[in-house]
């Protein structure tokens, strides 16, 4: 996708035309890393087809298969790559006491309109030689993807990206909602930060305010609260990533564009009476 002795266009311009980190294209891991990558990438292949697994019966599928890992290794595995068992419990999300936390504004909330809420939230895209984060913004009457933006890092400003390309195709919403905070936390020394940053988490409740958007997030120890968006990264997984080869990130990029473009446009919904989101999205936006 990117040529490198391109008579005209420069590396640097070909990764910002493909939105994609320049860094990211030249990053070359060393053999070790090339391992933890791998386990890494066996991890959320684990967590896609298995939700409800901790990090415990992570580690034990994960020797089943032949590695020799630990508790304490994947756990800290999981947490770098933002994964986190699906089921109710009572401490599902820690945050930052000293940064407001907005409540869930659409529990017994029933979603008739589209640009009536918006879900946001991010994934760990495996990758052969490295890993990328996917943050995607959800049209949830239509079941619509409304932007994506693809990254090699975990960042505020992705999350903002995503944002304002929805704001600029598809006007403004009345709700956003996310969870508590990690959407918008950081990576610091090679470690996810769980407690939310004050500055990073109001560049974001900032924009919202400023677009006149009512804020919710995910309620403390609900597992479904941000289901539909759980469910679409899912289902490029199965249905795209897993099924086919990708070596650079203009490679998975295409892939998830195509797949994006089918899911919106071809690819039928049981909760929509078997309409394409599209369809549903057009027959009050048009």
């Amino acid at each position: 996708m990117i040529e490198r002795n391109h008579p005209d266009i420069t590396i640097k311009r070909q990764c910002e035309l493909l939105e994609i980190s320049r860094s990211g294209y030249y990053y070359q891991p060393k053999e070790d890393v090339l391992y933890v990558i791998t386990i890494k990438n066996e991890i959320d292949r684990i967590h896609t087809a298995y939700p409800f697994y901790g990090y415990r019966r992570v580690t034990e599928t994960l020797k089943r298969k032949g590695y020799n890992v630990n508790y304490k290794r994947i756990w800290n595995y999981m947490r770098e790559m933002r994964i986190v068992a699906i089921y109710p419990k009572k401490n599902l999300s820690k945050r930052n006491l000293k940064h407001r936390t907005y409540p869930y504004l659409l529990r017994n909330y029933t979603v008739t309109e589209n640009n009536e809420v918006w879900g946001i939230d991010i994934t760990y895209i495996p990758m052969p030689r490295g890993s990328m984060y996917l943050c995607a913004l959800i049209d949830w009457n239509a079941r619509k993807i409304i932007a994506i933006t693809l990254s090699n890092s975990l960042e505020t400003q992705m999350v903002i990206r995503t944002l304002e390309k929805g704001f600029r195709r598809y006007g403004i919403p009345k709700i956003i909602n996310s969870d508590q905070g990690r959407s918008v936390c950081i990576f610091k020394e090679n470690t996810m930060e769980f407690f939310q940053n004050s500055n990073t988490s109001n560049e974001y409740i900032a924009l919202l305010k400023e677009k006149g958007i009512k804020i919710s997030m995910d309620g403390k120890g609900r597992a479904t609260d941000n289901a539909i968006t759980e469910r679409f990264f899912r289902n490029l997984k199965q249905e795209s990533l897993y099924l086919y080869e990708y070596e650079i990130v203009p490679e998975l990029k295409t892939l998830i564009d195509n797949y994006i473009t089918f899911y919106n446009s071809k690819r039928i919904h049981q909760s929509l009476d078997y309409w394409t989101p599209d369809e549903i999205y057009h027959l009050e936006v048009v």
